[in-house]
């Protein structure tokens, strides 16, 4: 069998990892001309380091990011609603580690070429369309660098690994319009600091509608260690407002988020001078679209964010693409007929992923300090008084269950 996979994000590379693991052949076809380390920091947690611990992925995690030891939720004011331990810490079998997107991968892009060779990855070629068979898919590739030259590859399956603006997901839905959006830009950077607390603790102030995010993504150097921090601020109404396309490479001035950044509190960090020492500051609108009725037509399928791009809370966006890509390499490898297995994929994968865009819609997790805010605005003495413990967990740990990682402890 040979699969095409357009996109060589974490959900694409890891999927040809997963694919070539089984002995299926595949090739990974990327529109950028270079395979380069952008993005800030994101989570990656214990159910999905699973299956990249089984690819012998983890001495690489090691060096690449950091484990995770606790996670705080706290008002926007400060005062902690709940607290409690991550991966290794909290029972799992398996860490949670915070890591720098970009670097996350470019060790499973390292890792698709030491495996399969320098041809495995082609570069500079956007997907642009594709026509299918009965013997398979031949996909239409241009090349971005001169805009006029185009290739055109064969295989039995097309994996359309693209991201939100998916190329696969807009042939099969042309009508969808723009990805939804509820009003909240993000502003993301990282920057070298002082080490907070023990090194490996995050920490989330705020709602859906205004938060700060704070969290280590590198081991602690000479007192000093990247810091990823993200602020979200709801400014529109998304009904009456479409976003800007999403991007991660959008430049944005301090004078435009420092304001928003004053207006939390995390103890024991200045967050304004953490802000005001980030070089760089990238915006980007916190979009998502609605769940799909179905992701496979044929010989072609939906992986990641091309099939369910979320908001990213509950730290679960390249999770939920990494256990895509152990799925629907399973499938391919034990069915008799791809198109069983494409199936199959998407009647395991579809529901479950349908589930984290709407709970994540909803605060997911975080929705807890959103409870805790609303009940008390003006702060509390006691939050027990505000939110009891179980109700607070039912939250936390509810979400956390139906996501697939429920905590052990």
């Amino acid at each position: 069998m040979k699969v095409l996979i357009a996109g060589a994000g974490i959900g694409g590379l890891t999927t040809a990892l997963m694919l070539h693991a089984r002995g299926i052949g595949c090739t990974v076809v990327e529109q950028a001309a270079e395979v380069r380390e952008v993005g800030v920091g994101i989570n990656t947690l214990p159910h999905s380091i699973a299956e990249l611990a089984d690819l012998d992925l983890l001495d690489q995690l090691d060096e690449a990011g950091l484990r995770t030891r606790e996670l705080r939720y706290l008002t926007m004011r400060g005062q902690e609603v709940w607290q409690e331990l991550r991966g290794l810490h909290a029972g799992h079998d398996h860490p949670q580690f915070s890591i720098h997107r970009g670097r996350l991968q470019k060790l499973l892009y390292d890792a698709v070429i030491e495996r399969m060779g320098p041809e495995a990855v082609r570069k500079g070629l956007s997907l642009a369309g594709f026509i299918q068979d009965e013997g398979g898919v031949s996909a239409h590739f241009r090349d971005t660098r001169d805009g006029t030259a185009s290739q055109t590859l064969r295989g039995e399956v097309l994996i359309c690994a693209d991201g939100i603006h998916s190329v696969g997901r807009r042939v099969f839905y042309p009508n969808e319009g723009p990805a939804k959006w509820q009003g909240v830009v993000m502003w993301r950077g990282a920057v070298d600091w002082p080490v907070w607390e023990d090194g490996e603790t995050m920490a989330i102030a705020g709602g859906l509608g205004g938060k700060f995010v704070l969290y280590p993504i590198s081991k602690a150097q000479d007192g000093k260690q990247l810091m990823n921090w993200v602020v979200n601020i709801r400014v529109a109404d998304g009904d009456k407002t479409s976003p800007q396309r999403e991007s991660w490479s959008k430049r944005a001035q301090l004078s435009k988020v420092l304001p928003y950044a004053e207006r939390f509190t995390i103890p024991g960090m200045d967050l304004g001078a953490l802000v005001r020492a980030s070089r760089d500051i990238f915006e980007y609108p916190m979009a998502d679209r609605d769940p799909l009725p179905r992701w496979t037509h044929g010989r072609v399928t939906l992986l990641g964010d091309a099939a369910h791009p979320m908001y990213p809370v509950g730290s679960n966006g390249s999770a939920q693409a990494i256990l895509d890509a152990r799925c629907l390499a399973d499938m391919l490898a034990g069915c008799a007929h791809p198109r069983e297995a494409l199936y199959r994929y998407e009647l395991e994968r579809l529901p479950k992923t349908a589930e984290v865009v709407r709970m994540n819609r909803a605060g997911g997790p975080e929705r807890v300090i959103d409870e805790v805010e609303k009940l008390s605005p003006a702060g509390f003495s006691d939050v027990n008084d505000v939110l009891s413990y179980e109700d607070r967990k039912a939250i936390v740990r509810g979400y956390a269950k139906k996501a697939g990682y429920g905590n052990k402890t």
